[in-house]
């Protein structure tokens, strides 16, 4: 390479400590009980709020998300799905899956028209919709895990919601990008748009009624009223009078899911992760798999920029493997041979340190024949010192979903049936190839990137929580902050501002933020890859366990956003 590597590695550290310098302080937040990580300071405030009213790490974490669904609802809320790692004080782990579902009436070619996939279809309107699952989820993690009742953690919401909040330049940025769309239906058009029709700006206070009357009626007569009463006979009504698919049977049939949590080892770590129909464990594990084989510490003090590139060839190796071999496992045959370390190895021969190679197709894990798994996005972080930690991705796909808010309900329904392979071979809304495991079927649950992480050490003892938003990019957003945290001794706000990388294999480039530094852009062209560069590229919360046993939270600086602790 003509760069200097120490000349690299210095424009590396430059660059890191300027980002750090814009750091909000609440990023530094330790608290000797409780943190709380969310992209909005109402949230993390409700999420304490819960704690200090004698909840846990769970109670604050539901509470927070719930909020989310009121204050963020471009991101996440009761009309989307989730996925929820808890580590429990005794050490248990519980993986509660509320992914959406396909309603019983989908069919495998229901987006296509003349044989050809028609990406609106499952991006925006009825079509686009799967059953929620996110209130099933959050009421089974509060029910088994959490110290407070369900309606505590409602009724704070539904009072914002009702007496209505200002718009943070993210939200408000959302809406005006989504308004056309949001326009073309009622219930939207009254909920998130002003009576002309226009967005509503920054700093504006939005009040939605509809929606604090559907979280009071939770409260009072729990998720019945979502799924076996009159919320669920509101939206099939909707959806038989305007072409949609989705049924009140439809909503009685939907269940969460325990899952058995994907585990593995790293160096000296153990990385809980979450298995299909989350794709995001399977392929953070397979990546560090890969990345094990490698002396990353010493790669990166060497030579900076040819640490990156191997980490980007290895995500390239699993998103290949992705795009083949990953669907729902309740449906689908997902190879454990995945996350086989073996597998890893051969995987890992496949790079070349000194130049991008092409990774023509997916590779072929052990035991596909006989050992498989079984059967728009936010992340709020959550660990309190009884031992409590707590990771949630949520979502409703892209921003605000399917566009679709049912009339007098005022809940953002999603658009994940974008995430089923519509066709093989043709990507979806982020460019996501898929193949038959990913199929449409009817009950199935969409594959996702979602990757809720905890961290273990040497002594089985939680040491970090962390998740992320951006569509595929939170596959390698973990990776990346696990890789620095962990090989690289980065500390967590560093980890987190640092400038993210992704490749996902098809389109066959790199994608970065803008504030990576120039050498980085000109190395990794000398290395042969292709470079897109984008503004931002996700957004990532997290908590940690320090050398001095406190709890130091992060919000991504991306965005607006909130470290809460409890004393």
């Amino acid at each position: 390479m003509s760069l200097s590597k120490h000349g690299l590695l210095a424009s590396l550290l430059f660059a890191s400590c300027v980002i750090l310098l814009f750091l909000p302080l609440e990023v530094r937040a330790k608290s000797p009980r409780c943190v709380v990580a969310t992209v909005q300071p109402l949230a993390t405030d409700a999420g304490i709020e819960a704690y200090q009213n004698g909840g846990n790490a769970v109670d604050a974490a539901i509470a927070a998300a719930l909020t989310l669904g009121v204050v963020d609802n471009h991101n996440s809320g009761l009309g989307g799905g989730c996925f929820i790692l808890i580590r429990c004080p005794d050490g248990s782990i519980t993986a509660i899956d509320g992914r959406e579902m396909a309603p019983a009436a989908a069919t495998r070619d229901m987006f296509l028209r003349d044989g050809k996939a028609q990406p609106e279809l499952s991006t925006t309107g009825p079509l686009a919709i799967g059953v929620p699952g996110a209130l099933a989820a959050y009421a089974e993690a509060t029910a088994k895990h959490g110290k407070r009742e369900l309606a505590d953690l409602l009724l704070p919401a539904a009072k914002i919601a009702e007496e209505g909040f200002a718009l943070d330049r993210n939200m408000a940025r959302n809406i005006r990008y989504s308004a056309p769309k949001l326009a073309k239906f009622k219930g939207s058009r009254k909920a998130l748009l002003l009576p002309d029709g226009s967005p509503y700006a920054e700093g504006d206070i939005l009040l939605q009624p509809d929606l604090a009357r559907s979280y009071r009626e939770i409260a009072k007569q729990g998720p019945d009223w979502f799924y076996h009463g009159p919320f669920a006979k509101t939206v099939a009504l909707w959806m038989k009078e305007n072409g949609g698919l989705l049924t009140a049977t439809d909503f009685a049939n939907y269940h969460c899911v325990l899952r058995e949590p994907v585990v593995t080892r790293y160096r000296d770590w153990k990385i809980i992760g979450f298995p299909p129909p989350s794709s995001g464990g399977v392929h953070v594990a397979q990546i560090l798999n890969i990345l094990e084989t490698f002396d990353l510490a010493k790669e990166h003090q060497q030579n900076p920029s040819r640490a990156l590139h191997i980490i980007l060839e290895a995500m390239k190796l699993a998103f290949a493997d992705r795009a083949h071999w990953l669907g729902d496992s309740d449906f689908a045959k997902v190879p454990r041979g995945l996350i086989d370390k073996n597998y890893a190895s051969s995987l890992a021969k496949k790079i070349d340190p000194n130049k991008a190679t092409q990774v023509s197709s997916h590779g072929l894990p052990p035991g596909v024949a006989e050992d498989f798994f079984g059967r728009h996005t936010t992340h709020i972080a959550a660990a309190d010192v009884e031992g409590y930690w707590v990771a949630i991705t949520a979502t409703v796909n892209t921003s605000f979903g399917s566009k679709v808010i049912v009339p007098g309900t005022g809940i953002v329904l999603n658009n994940e049936m974008d995430d089923f392979s519509s066709q093989p071979g043709v990507p979806n809304a982020f460019k996501l190839l898929g193949a038959e495991n990913n199929a449409i079927a009817p009950g199935k649950r969409p594959l996702s990137s979602m990757s809720p992480t905890i961290v273990l050490n040497k002594k089985d003892e939680p040491v970090l929580t962390l998740g992320a938003a951006g569509g595929p990019k939170i596959i390698t957003q973990v990776l990346l902050a696990l890789v620095r945290c962990l090989d690289l001794g980065y500390d967590l706000p560093d980890a987190i501002a640092a400038p993210r990388y992704h490749h996902q294999w098809r389109p066959d480039r790199v994608l970065l933020e803008s504030t990576a530094p120039e050498e980085v852009v000109a190395a990794l062209k000398e290395y042969g890859h292709e470079i897109t560069v984008r503004k931002r590229s996700g957004i990532t919360q997290a908590i940690r366990l320090n050398d001095r046993g406190e709890l130091v939270g992060v919000h991504d600086p991306r965005v607006p956003g909130k470290v809460g602790y409890a004393k």
